[in-house]
């Protein structure tokens, strides 16, 4: 018990600490990668929470995607780092009125789920029943039997997204030379090739 208490503890600073510097440092490639830090370190206390599908899937989806792309989109950007603390002093005023606000939300959040935590408890521990070895069988046992046409509907509008985005990059533009791989494997050895004969100490 003392372990867990103080990997929370551990696990809970340093993704403060990693948020506070994401908003914080100057650097957008440093911003990124202590996006990452805080993102592993709250797989961190979901698995203390018993909620390990949660933290594979921050770490997959999150770590392993999100943020890497943001890193490489950071990375190509000619970004000018001066210009970016020019206006760092006239948006502190606004920025400390909206962070105020997001505390006064989140204490009046915890203050009513501490408040009203007898009448949450059974919602707010989905954990899984004797005959199921882990939290992510017990999601998998929800997802596919209760959830099932719901998680298949969401599968359609994900793929008509992408077939949608496929059309809109492959839509016929004036100006824009395409590749037609009909055309080119259609093509002859006479239309392709070209043999001329060079006389010596002469140009083509």
């Amino acid at each position: 018990m003392i372990i867990a208490t103080l990997c929370f503890y551990l696990f809970a600073t340093v993704t403060v600490a990693s948020a506070v510097m994401v908003v914080s440092v100057r650097n957008p490639v440093h911003s990124v990668l202590f996006l990452i830090l805080a993102f592993f370190n709250s797989a961190g206390l979901f698995v203390l929470l018993g909620a390990e599908f949660l933290a594979m899937i921050l770490i997959v989806v999150y770590v392993g995607a999100v943020a890497v792309l943001f890193l490489f989109v950071v990375m190509m950007l000619d970004i000018n780092l001066a210009r970016l603390r020019e206006g760092f002093l006239h948006y502190l005023p606004i920025g400390a009125v909206i962070g105020l606000i997001l505390l006064a939300e989140i204490s009046v959040v915890i203050g009513g789920w501490s408040l009203s935590s007898a009448s949450l408890a059974p919602a707010a521990t989905p954990t899984p029943s004797l005959d199921m070895a882990s939290n992510t069988e017990a999601i998998g046992a929800v997802l596919y039997t209760d959830y099932v046409y719901l998680f298949q509907a969401a599968g359609l509008v994900l793929l008509v997204a992408m077939i949608g985005a496929i059309v809109l990059t492959h839509r016929s533009r004036s100006g824009v030379h395409k590749q037609n791989i009909s055309d080119q494997l259609a093509r002859t050895r006479e239309e392709s090739v070209e043999i001329k004969q060079v006389t010596t100490g002469e140009g083509v």
